[in-house]
C-alpha cells in the first residue's frame, strides 16, 4: 500500500481507496483502540461477511494490541519520537537484511 492511500484512510476511513475487508478491520480496529465499548460477535460479522477470515482477524487483533500497548507505555514515560530520516534508516536496513540477530 502506498504513501498516498495511507494518506487518504487517516483522512478518511469510508472514502479511501482500499477493499471493503480491510475497511471493515480498520473499523474493528478503531474501534478496539479508541474503547467504544465492548467488541462483541456482531462487530465481527461485517468483517467475516466481507471476506476476512478468522485468521485474519486474530492477527490483526494481536497486531493492534501489541501497538496499543506500546503507545500507552511510550505515553506514560514520555518518550519522544526521532525524526523521519531516523525511521527512513531503520526500514532501509530491516528492508536490506531481515530481522537477523
Amino acid at each position: 500500500m502506498g504513501n498516498d492511500r495511507v494518506d487518504a484512510v487517516i483522512k478518511d476511513l469510508a472514502t479511501a481507496p482500499i477493499t471493503e475487508g480491510l475497511r471493515a478491520t480498520l473499523g474493528l480496529l478503531k474501534k478496539v483502540t479508541q474503547a467504544h465499548g465492548d467488541v462483541t460477535a456482531k462487530d465481527i460479522e461485517p468483517l467475516l461477511a466481507q471476506g476476512v477470515t478468522r485468521s485474519q482477524i486474530e492477527d490483526a487483533l494481536a497486531v493492534c494490541w501489541c501497538f496499543n500497548v506500546i503507545t500507552r507505555l511510550a505515553d506514560t514515560f514520555q518518550f519522544e519520537v526521532g525524526p523521519q530520516a531516523a525511521f527512513d534508516a531503520s526500514a532501509k536496513a530491516l528492508l536490506g537484511r531481515g530481522y537477523k540477530l
